[in-house]
């Protein structure tokens, strides 16, 4: 029978038996990705492992989306691999607390609100990116110390156990969820190779993962003004990159369960986990879509799985090493796979003949730039500006007008679409200055002015009117049109001349 608890979420159930399972299997994967990454940053092993630990407690606890994991990643490997060969490990560790602070302050701020911005290419883009990455980072598994595809045996015996990975994941879902089908899938291939006494890579033959509780280590380094210019850019970027990767991870989360979770909590938590991995020996990160994936697919919803991720990495790091070092690379390389092929927007490949050709692009770039640059913040930064710009240049065509010269011989020019800085070229080929009659009244019942080229655009037009001594009356301005109009009055000067008939923004018709 299944037991629920409320744990630190009173409107979230909790099922034990999946989220343990599920948690378990999350840390099993863990491990050779943290060990990866550090390799990747230049660092021992144990420094991804204590941020994978540390960085997966804490959100879990105190962040904005239950089930989302978070831990060391590729994302700030990259970042900080340059300042770790440059200036050593103990400035990496003061730029992940500095990095901590930045996040803790874009929470309080409430700036995680700011991801609304980002389009659904963009997104789509990010996540096939990172799709192709967790893939294409298995690869290395296939080759030995010196970078040369495996060949014979070892390749047939790795292919082999990688695909009977691949089949009990894909598989097992369709006979019962009693269990997960990804800690099934290692205890099968671990039980196999060791039945058959088969000669395959191990965790231990990447690395060890033996160590103690990680240590309190405040980053010996001098606290001037020179160490504040030198980790600054990087913890920035880093506190960048990192919230980007979670709050679009925890998107993605949200799609896939059906509820929301809390974009300004979670980045609080980014930060106070990033500052405790700092001042405990890690390397800092993020959350993890891959490891996010496992969890949700398991069936896990709540923070427990998270809790318990983190809680059983430390016991293998501290107590079982020795066995968890014996777990085959094969079995967590086809999880990985599986992740990456779970990860890939398949419905995305569908939408090219039907989205805008712009789309399309976006969606494309983003995916690129993500995959081979592994520079994700550029990624979304690059695609943000890009959708901005598209949506500028479709809108500055949109400006209409409709002409009509009423019985008082008053010209009418009828407004439809937005009047800013790209549509303003549009906006004065409108009009016929020279031609018109005395009297012309500009309405904007269907239109808005959005900024303050648009108010240079509104005075310029009055002023070649003036100079023709000509009349022009703007009509049915907005409220907020007309808050512009009033704080740019001692900048420029709006040559507007009223008409009590049409009471400017209010008169209705």
């Amino acid at each position: 029978m299944k037991q629920y608890f409320n744990l630190f979420d009173f409107s979230q159930k909790v099922d034990y038996k999946t989220e343990v399972l599920s948690g378990l299997t999350v840390a099993m994967a863990l491990i050779p990705e943290a060990v990866a990454f550090a390799f990747i940053a230049g660092l021992s092993p144990l420094t991804g492992l204590y941020a994978a630990f540390m960085m997966g407690l804490v959100t879990s606890i105190l962040g904005g989306r239950p089930g989302m994991i978070s831990g060391a990643t590729g994302a700030v490997a990259v970042v900080i691999v340059s300042l770790a060969a440059t200036h050593g490990v103990e400035y990496v560790f003061a730029a992940v607390v500095l990095a901590g602070i930045l996040q803790v302050s874009a929470g309080a701020l409430r700036l995680g609100k700011l991801m609304r911005l980002v389009p659904h290419p963009v997104i789509f883009g990010f996540v096939n990116g990172l799709a192709i990455i967790i893939f294409m980072s298995q690869l290395d598994q296939f080759k030995d110390v010196d970078g040369n595809w495996l060949t014979g045996n070892t390749m047939y015996i790795l292919v082999g156990l990688v695909l009977l990975t691949m089949l009990i994941i894909w598989g097992l879902p369709k006979l019962t969820k009693a269990v997960p089908s990804s800690l099934t899938a290692i205890l099968v291939v671990f039980g196999v190779v060791s039945l058959l006494n088969l000669d395959t890579k191990t965790v231990g033959d990447i690395a060890s993962i033996q160590g103690g509780f990680p240590p309190f280590h405040l980053p010996a380094v001098p606290l001037t003004w020179e160490t504040l210019q030198i980790i600054f850019p990087y913890a920035a970027i880093v506190a960048g990159v990192g919230l980007i990767e979670s709050l679009l991870t925890l998107n993605i989360i949200d799609e896939i369960t059906e509820t929301r979770g809390r974009g300004n909590k979670e980045a609080v938590a980014q930060g106070v986990a990033n500052m405790l991995s700092g001042v405990f020996s890690g390397m800092g990160g993020c959350a993890m879509i891959g490891q996010s994936l496992i969890n949700i697919s398991s069936g896990a919803r709540a923070r427990l799985s998270g809790i318990v991720a983190a809680v059983m990495l430390l016991v293998f790091i501290m107590f079982g090493s020795s066995l968890i070092e014996q777990v085959p690379m094969a079995a967590l390389t086809g999880l990985m796979i599986m992740v990456s092929i779970g990860t890939f927007e398949w419905a995305s490949l569908r939408t090219f003949t039907k989205m805008p050709k712009s789309d399309v692009f976006l969606m494309v770039l983003v995916t690129l730039i993500t995959a081979f640059l592994h520079n994700l913040a550029l990624a979304v930064l690059i695609g943000v500006i890009l959708a901005a710009l598209f949506f500028a240049w479709d809108n500055a065509k949109r400006i209409r007008a409709r002409k009509n010269v009423d019985a008082n011989g008053v010209k009418h020019y009828e407004m439809f679409g937005p009047l800013f800085f790209g549509s303003i070229a549009a906006f004065n080929e409108k009009f016929d200055v020279l031609n018109d009659p005395e009297e012309v009244i500009i309405d904007f019942q269907e239109s808005r002015v959005v900024d303050m080229s648009a108010i240079e655009a509104l005075n310029k037009l009055t002023e070649r009117y003036q100079k023709v001594g000509k009349k022009v009356h703007l009509k049915h301005l907005s409220p907020d049109c007309r808050r512009l109009l009033a704080n740019a009055d001692e900048l420029i000067d709006i040559n507007v001349i009223e008409d009590p008939t049409y009471k400017l923004a209010v008169d209705k018709v």
